[in-house]
């Protein structure tokens, strides 16, 4: 009972740490410099997201000692839930903290529920390392979770769906498991300090929902599904743009030639929007609102919303290809609340129609982008107040996540989670292989494999192989039983061999060599190198050791 207690007083710490530093970082990117930014001439409010791209890339160039830091965020949330030994060292938390604040603060068009998530997740981790022994095994990645639920939580001032968010997360098609009772206390605590220790409890999108018809019909649940499929054709397409920028910042072009372009794209942006819009709406998040303000003017034309989509997806993968620190979470909202204004003005059911639909929009692009329906949903439910939101955004919600197909913004998620067998079955052959081979050559009589290998070794199987040692076939002892006990001086291995096997290489899994194992029926599987030559063997015996020795040294998810 007492390490029960414990362990849940580790939840609320973990919330109310976070809560803190979630608290500090809104304040002072939104409320100090991305304020200040946005009333700039507008000159100076053009060249300012690129400085603060630079600033972000320099502070993660030259973070410790010269190491350079990753620009990602919530990523390493995703990326530490499934590996146990990729760090999150607590020490590198407030560069990467201030990076998120230069880069959202001057403009950059990402969210900061990235740095939020982050910095739960590292303090969940780092408690965790703290109070070692309240957590061991199976429940090791518990705090990690809570941490992460605590900094959604407390960034969207929405509790319900930080808990959805860091379950759902790790996975394109599963939940994790163990950890939902961690989450709702740290993501409960994290809102509630937060909004103790703020003056501002704003959504991200404060819209009154008196111009929503939450009564709807077939022509709005219609109209939900074609939302719905846009937002998880435009998700996919966002996911490969996404992808691209992140291999461009991984390339091994020049840091500050990627930094250079990168921030000259982001003044370009910003000249145009100035021109088309006359406010900033690359900029920021949602520039303070100026953005879901223009949006969701009923006098707004519809091409200019395409071409502020387009602008507002090139601005965010542009500030992640320059390096720049943020979340993609709001902007994934802000393009559903576009592609749900468009549909809506193309409707045409009615004023509503201008603000349910958006509505719809973003609980389906945020489903499609980070394959998380659950917290798309409820994030709507919450941030509108309107929980019949629910059934239409689930509409939308389930066409997207239909359209999206495999992708996803984050590298590191996982079709689904498995069990501990499915999992030692994706190591590599090599983990189970044997060097000592079992072999005989071709031109060998079959006595000397019978009485040479089969019996004296109890083997029932040999490798056979050419004079350079390479893979010709397998040889059963039941091979020999078509053959004359008299002539197995005359009759060689090669003769009787089976030959329809086609050897593994050290690329393939254990899975593929069982599944191979069972087609052939065969208990002995040959490993050949790139040369052909024999590696070694993979048995059956040694697969079934394996796994019995890991599920005795290590834990399960």
């Amino acid at each position: 009972m007492r390490n029960r207690l414990l362990r849940f007083a580790t939840y609320v710490a973990v919330g109310v740490v976070t809560g803190l530093i979630v608290a500090a970082v809104a304040e002072l990117s939104e409320k100090v410099l991305l304020e200040r930014v946005l009333h700039l001439p507008p000159w100076q409010r053009m060249i300012a997201p690129a400085l603060g791209l630079w600033g972000a890339v320099l502070l993660l160039r030259w973070a410790d000692a010269g190491r350079r830091l990753a620009p990602s965020t919530s990523e390493e949330y995703i990326r530490a839930f499934h590996d146990r030994n990729h760090p999150m060292r607590f020490r590198d938390l407030p560069t990467r903290l201030l990076a998120g604040i230069v880069t959202v603060g001057s403009g950059g068009a990402v969210g900061l529920e990235g740095p939020s998530i982050y910095a739960g997740a590292t303090a969940g981790n780092a408690m965790q390392r703290v109070v070692r022994r309240l957590f061991r095994g199976r429940e090791g990645y518990a705090l990690l979770v809570a941490g992460a639920a605590a900094g959604v939580s407390a960034i969207f001032q929405a509790p319900a769906t930080g808990v959805l968010f860091a379950l759902e997360a790790p996975y394109k098609s599963d939940l994790g498991r163990r950890a939902l009772l961690p989450a709702l206390l740290s993501s409960a605590a994290s809102y509630v300090v937060y909004v103790l220790v703020t003056d501002f409890d704003d959504r991200p999108f404060e819209i009154g929902t008196e111009l929503v018809s939450v009564q709807f019909g077939r022509q709005e649940l219609l109209g939900a599904a074609v939302v719905g499929a846009l937002c998880g054709l435009l998700a996919s397409a966002f996911c490969r743009v996404l992808s691209l920028a992140k291999r461009i910042h991984a390339s091994d072009r020049p840091w500050w030639l990627i930094a250079l372009s990168a921030g000259g794209i982001l003044v370009g942006l910003a000249a145009l929007c100035e021109v088309l819009f006359d406010a900033p709406l690359s900029l920021g998040p949602t520039a303070e609102g100026q953005l879901t303000d223009w949006a969701l003017n009923p006098e707004a034309s519809l091409w200019l919303l395409g071409v502020l989509l387009v602008i507002r997806i090139v601005a965010t993968s542009t500030v992640l290809a320059g390096g720049g620190v943020g979340g993609v979470f709001i902007p994934l909202a802000v393009f559903g609340l576009i592609v749900g204004r468009l549909v809506g003005g193309w409707i045409e059911l009615g004023p509503e129609s201008l603000a349910f639909f958006p509505f719809i929009g973003v609980a389906a692009f945020l489903a499609a982008g980070y394959r998380t329906p659950l917290a798309a949903v409820m994030f709507v439910a919450e941030s509108t107040g309107a929980p019949l939101f629910v059934v239409p955004a689930l509409v939308a919600v389930a066409v997207s996540q239909v359209l999206i197909g495999n992708a996803s913004v984050s590298q590191y998620q996982r079709d689904s989670r498995t069990g501990h067998l499915e999992r030692r079955l994706e190591m590599p052959v090599n983990s189970a292989m044997s060097t000592e081979v079992p072999t005989v050559n071709a031109d060998a009589p079959l006595a000397d494999f019978v009485w040479g290998v089969a019996l004296p070794r109890k083997q029932l199987e040999a490798i056979v192989v050419g004079p350079a040692q390479d893979f010709l076939g397998v040889i059963r002892l039941s091979d020999t039983r078509d053959v004359d006990r008299n002539d197995w001086m005359s009759v060689t291995c090669g003769e009787v061999m089976t030959t329809d096997i086609t050897p593994a290489r050290p690329s393939w899994t254990l899975r593929e060599v069982t599944e191979a194992m069972a087609d052939a029926d065969i208990e002995l599987y040959p490993v050949i190198d790139s040369g052909g030559r024999i590696a070694g063997v993979v048995t059956e015996n040694a697969i079934v050791k394996l796994v019995d020795f890991l599920n005795e040294t290590q834990g399960d998810r």
